[in-house]
């Protein structure tokens, strides 16, 4: 079991694109309410298969994707590189 909470890996820098930002700003959401989620190995809205590809890329240091819903349904991703040196908060159109 997955013990939440916890940082699972380093998010390293964290940036986000201006639509992710407007997005958030637009339902009144803190980014961080997602990147704790993300760092603690809370995948959000991943089908199975991706979800045992970030427990693997935990493992063997390959990039980790979240996806999340804001409350007005907007889909958002976040990214954290293969060497955990950078998290970006973005919408899946600007990627």
């Amino acid at each position: 079991m997955i013990e939440k909470n916890k940082n699972r890996f380093s998010l390293g820098k964290v940036v986000a694109t201006p639509g992710v930002l407007e997005a958030l700003e637009n339902t009144n959401q803190p980014p961080n309410e997602f990147l704790d989620r993300h760092v603690s190995g809370d995948w959000g809205d991943l089908c199975e298969e991706d979800q045992e590809a970030n427990e693997l890329a935990l493992k063997n240091g390959d990039r980790i994707l979240s996806v999340y819903y804001l409350k007005d349904n907007t889909k958002i991703w976040i990214i954290s590189e293969m060497d955990r040196s950078t998290t970006t908060l973005l919408l899946p159109s600007e990627y």
